[in-house]
């Protein structure tokens, strides 16, 4: 497939400054997040491609080259796929992103990690530990009104015997003999020099001599955990909760992961949800139809509420109560509201005085053996 313009891909015109070169790239890698689009391979490709417009749009010299040639121009030189080096985005990049969240894990898990040694980190930064995933199931009511629950589940934490260095007493860290302690080993491919994260120190750029018996060098030991997590009234089905620092502790000393609770609301046996509207069906008879009166129907909170049914009410009408809904985000007073669609039902049976009294309503009111249809649209 052709590959579309580096300025299209941003776009910015071909005299953008750096600064809107920088926000645009911005505003695409943050709406193509791949934690924003779990499973979505056109925004992970579409994360990739501005990626690699920016690596080139950003330098100067690759921009001359591109502005002058073409792809032509940038061959080998970081704009063309393949094993790139996002050098450049990695200097720029707490100016770019702030504190968004942990993209460098992101450029390593997409673009097999360089530009910074550790894959993604400043060299001698400890890596973060890794994000988990928790999926909770809640009944209808929970989401609706909001709950706390107390969830259990593994992960890791700093050793208590080596306190997290991973070395024993009286061990340390030296200068990995193989990269010596750049974190980087480089590797010649025809006229150019690749570099990639250390196989022998994993690109810490430093070795345990006296690795801890109890977690192995890793400093890190699997625990179990209780904690509680607050869910918020109206939370929606499959809504991400972030916990932020209850993830994977890092090793030696760094910072811990997020835990994502991933929420599955149980379906409602009688009510459906719209936003912040509720929804449900309720018979009433042909009588009660015709000549209107009331019903008693229940909420979702548990109240029994009467509403009047209008006279010649038709199969298929809806009548609303006022914020008897769900509960407004973030706090708000405002409730959606609860709508009943009235099911009209024809008796199927009937008693002699029963069917005497219809046959009559029947003779006194009409009737009619060639109805006209009713028009689709109306039916909506």
């Amino acid at each position: 497939m052709a590959k579309r313009d580096y300025y299209e891909v941003l776009g910015v015109p071909k005299n953008a400054s750096k600064d809107d070169v920088k926000k645009a790239y911005r505003r695409l890698a943050v709406q193509n997040h791949p934690d924003k689009n779990p499973g979505d391979k056109a925004a992970e490709e579409r994360f990739k491609e501005a990626t690699e417009a920016y690596e080139v749009i950003s330098d100067d010299q690759k921009r001359a080259a591109y502005d002058q040639f073409g792809f032509a121009g940038v061959d080998g030189m970081g704009g063309q796929g393949g094993a790139q080096d996002f050098t450049n985005i990695y200097r720029d990049f707490e100016d770019i992103f702030g504190g968004f969240g942990d993209f460098s894990s992101i450029f390593d898990n997409l673009f097999g990690g360089s530009g910074r040694s550790g894959g993604g980190r400043r060299r001698g930064e400890p890596p973060r530990g890794a994000n988990l995933r928790y999926d909770m199931e809640l009944s209808f009511e929970q989401a609706v009104f909001g709950t706390t629950m107390e969830i259990a589940y593994s992960h890791d934490e700093a050793c208590p015997v080596c306190n997290g260095s991973g070395s024993e007493a009286g061990g340390g860290r030296k200068v990995c003999p193989t990269c010596q302690g750049s974190g980087q080993v480089r590797r010649s491919s025809g006229f150019f020099s690749i570099a990639s994260p250390c196989p022998t120190c994993g690109g810490e750029g430093h070795i345990i001599d006296k690795p801890c018996r109890s977690c192995g060098g890793s400093g890190l030991l699997k625990k179990k955990q209780k904690i509680k997590v607050t869910i918020p009234p109206g939370i929606d089905d499959g809504k991400r909760l972030s916990v932020p620092g209850q993830g994977d502790a890092g090793p030696n000393g760094g910072r811990p992961g997020d835990l994502y609770v991933f929420i599955h609301v149980k379906p409602h046996e009688f009510f459906e949800r719209d936003g912040y509207d509720l929804y449900c069906a309720v018979p009433v008879s042909i009588m009660k139809a015709t000549l209107g009166g009331e019903i008693t129907v229940p909420t979702i909170d548990g109240k029994k509420v009467k509403v009047t049914v209008p006279q010649a009410s038709q199969h298929g009408k809806m009548l609303r109560l006022r914020e008897e809904g769900v509960p407004g985000a973030n706090g708000s007073a405002r409730r959606g509201d609860m709508y009943i669609k009235l099911m009209v039902q024809v008796p199927q049976k009937l008693s002699r005085k029963g069917k005497e009294l219809l046959e009559e309503l029947q003779r006194v009111e009409g009737d009619t053996d060639t109805p006209r249809p009713i028009k689709l649209s109306d039916l909506k």
